[in-house]
């Protein structure tokens, strides 16, 4: 193909990866109707169909998709060559996409990069909330963030954070005229806020955990949400109980807003991890972000 075709590829990429003419148009600044007659031209040089369009989605047809395998790695190695050009500047420069949920972000990622961000303007740092546990090389993230035992064997991991204790809690207001639950089953004859997962669209069975009994509490309830902070802003305004981590709710704990139940149930995960692919190479930039978010005992 020649070289000055090299720019219809990259739109086809973006457009394959977003699954979207939309949002790829918006990525790449240009109007959606441009992004189409590239498309269209591009299938008609290759005398293939690249992607099926209908009108609520865009995927790829079978050639489409081993183009999008061959070529997209190699365009990312050479973005990552790029990004390391960074290191023989002046300063540090590049953008670090992260993708995460609410409670690390508020609790750790945001607390450490504070510093790091004022120290180096040129660093740039996108941070995605997703409780959809993401395919980060698919989706183009420099790093995800999940509980240390939930990291692929083929990722790096570096730990950013200690322990983390859940608990299980609920207004007084609402365990005022119940029982309060002493095993897990009791969670049954009780209004639970429901955790759904963005990926797979199921809800969450809570991971309880004593001694070595382990049991998942499928429960139930009114109100089912997608993020910690709805699930704990439910509970305090008396709609259940949340299974939520422990510092996320230790002032309303202390406040005396919330109570937690189930004490002897409620686990302990490995802390927090970021994780990314072995074969990344690193820029400058990407190791003094991984390195201000390491956990130091």
């Amino acid at each position: 193909m020649p070289r000055e075709n090299l720019n219809d590829i990259l739109v086809f990429l973006a457009v394959a990866r977003e699954k979207s003419f939309t949002r790829a148009a918006a990525k790449l600044g240009v109007s959606q109707s441009a992004l189409s007659h590239i498309i269209r031209d591009l299938e008609a040089r290759l005398g293939l169909r690249l992607l099926t369009r209908t009108t609520r989605s865009v995927s790829t047809t079978e050639a489409g998709e081993e183009l999008f395998q061959a070529v997209a790695p190699k365009i990312e190695e050479i973005d990552a060559s790029l990004a390391a050009l960074s290191d023989f500047r002046d300063k540090p420069a590049g953008v670090i996409r992260i993708t995460a949920t609410d409670h690390p972000i508020d609790t750790v990622i945001w607390p450490k990069l504070r510093k790091l961000l004022h120290a180096y303007p040129d660093i740039k740092v996108e941070v995605t909330v997703d409780y959809g546990l993401s395919n980060i090389v698919e989706d183009r993230y420099d790093v995800g963030v999940r509980f240390g035992d939930q990291v692929a064997k083929d990722m790096i991991a570096v730990r950013i954070s200690p322990d983390i204790p859940m608990t299980i809690v609920g207004a007084p207001s609402y365990l005022a005229n119940r029982t309060v639950p002493d095993t897990p089953e009791d969670l049954l004859d009780h209004q639970c806020i429901s955790l759904r997962m963005t990926t797979t669209k199921a809800l969450y069975a809570w991971e309880l955990k004593k001694g070595k009994r382990e049991t998942q509490a499928r429960v139930s309830g009114q109100l089912t949400v997608n993020t910690q902070p709805q699930m704990i802003r439910g509970a305090l305004e008396g709609f259940g109980l949340a299974f939520v981590p422990e510092d996320a709710v230790r002032d309303h704990l202390r406040k005396g807003e919330l109570v937690s139940v189930l004490k002897d149930w409620c686990p302990t995960w490995p802390g927090y991890h970021v994780y990314y692919p072995s074969r990344r190479q690193t820029s400058r930039a990407f190791s003094l972000v991984i390195d201000a978010l390491k956990h130091r005992t």
